[in-house]
């Protein structure tokens, strides 16, 4: 009986040495940077950081127990990721957190703050609404009754598998994600769809979208101006590949100067959040969830007057627009009654 007893005190002993102490890492602070260094490591200044904070603080509250991470920390370990585009492993060191840990926690941000896009993202929803953007985009070139503009752009993704897989490599030979976007004249952001595969054409996003269904509902007064890769609509309005006269020549340079807009709100999206220039390295569907999440913070943004610091030195984004499509595709009635509205719509105003 002694022997056993010995024994089973030795075992004990053995599997005490064994056994790992469990640590935390020291956990940092980002708020106690200054202004200016918080803004350029964070994308946004410390009054919007706290404000998206409080957005999302319930989703986000852990038990305190077993070294939760704070929804300050989270947030914020999320937004470096995403906005300096750092290795998840750096981030985590940086913010005394494991890989692991980080990968979860942006997994986490990101769909806490895509839950905020019917309240961020959305199409003018009365008349004041629908006439102050329209005001907005025709002191940009004079071109009149423009409720939004809208492109396509590729936002890179890591490779995927299955059956599928090839459908997610674009005309550029890489993963994406086709990201249709709907902006007004300020930049706001205010329609997104982020699930359609790199290889799909903007058209087809278009023709099996929600806002489609929408104008062709009347749900908008005014009209969207999109590229040659959509087709002529009466609420949809393309440029004239083949000008004839000094009136479609300023239609056309009208038509580039205010549709530049979604141009330039991709440039200024993809500038804060660097992750949507260089690609994503998450999972298929956290990617998707990461787009919508930085539209709802591209718009905080811009509700907040919160710029991208002037002094950042910012690589050139370059929006190409897809293929040109034949004017005369699709339905015959439908072509023939677009352009005339198109037609009477230029004599009338150029």
């Amino acid at each position: 009986m002694e022997a056993i007893t010995t024994i089973s005190t030795i075992n004990l002993i053995d599997m005490s040495r064994n056994r790992q102490k469990k640590t935390f890492k020291k956990k940092v602070n980002p708020f106690l940077l200054p202004d200016k260094c918080f803004k350029y490591k964070y994308r946004f200044n410390k009054s919007t950081a706290r404000y998206i904070i409080s957005l999302v603080y319930d989703q986000l509250k852990q038990d305190p127990r077993g070294g939760a991470v704070s929804p300050e920390l989270q947030v914020l370990t999320a937004l470096r990721c995403w906005g300096r585009r750092e290795v998840q492993d750096d981030c985590a060191d940086l913010h005394g957190l494991s890989q692991p840990t980080v990968s979860r926690i942006c997994s986490r941000v990101a769909k806490a703050i895509a839950q905020l896009a019917s309240t961020f993202i959305k199409m003018p929803e009365t008349v004041t609404e629908e006439r102050s953007c329209m005001t907005n985009f025709e002191s940009l070139a004079g071109f009149p009754g423009v409720t939004g503009a809208i492109d396509c752009t590729h936002i890179k993704i890591k490779k995927t598998g299955g059956d599928a897989a090839q459908y997610y490599i674009n005309r550029k030979g890489y993963y994406s994600l086709n990201v249709q976007v709907v902006c007004d004249a300020k930049l706001v952001i205010r329609d997104v769809v982020a699930r359609w595969r790199g290889s799909t054409h903007d058209s087809r996003i278009f023709t099996e979208s929600i806002i489609k269904e929408r104008f062709n509902n009347g749900h908008f007064r005014g009209r969207l101006l999109g590229d040659s890769g959509y087709p002529l609509l009466p609420y949809l309005f393309t440029p004239i590949l083949h000008p004839v006269c000094r009136k479609e020549e300023r239609y056309n340079s009208a038509h580039i100067k205010t549709r530049n807009s979604v141009e330039r709100c991709f440039g200024v999206w993809k500038q804060r959040f660097q992750c949507l220039l260089h690609g994503l390295s998450v999972s298929l569907e956290n990617g998707k969830a990461v787009i919508v999440a930085l539209a709802v913070l591209h718009n905080i943004a811009i509700s907040r007057n919160d710029d991208i610091l002037e002094y950042e030195n910012l690589e050139e984004v370059t929006i190409q627009s897809q293929h040109q499509i034949d004017e005369g595709m699709g339905n015959g009635a439908v072509r023939r009654h677009s352009r005339y509205i198109l037609d009477t719509f230029i004599q009338n105003n150029f």
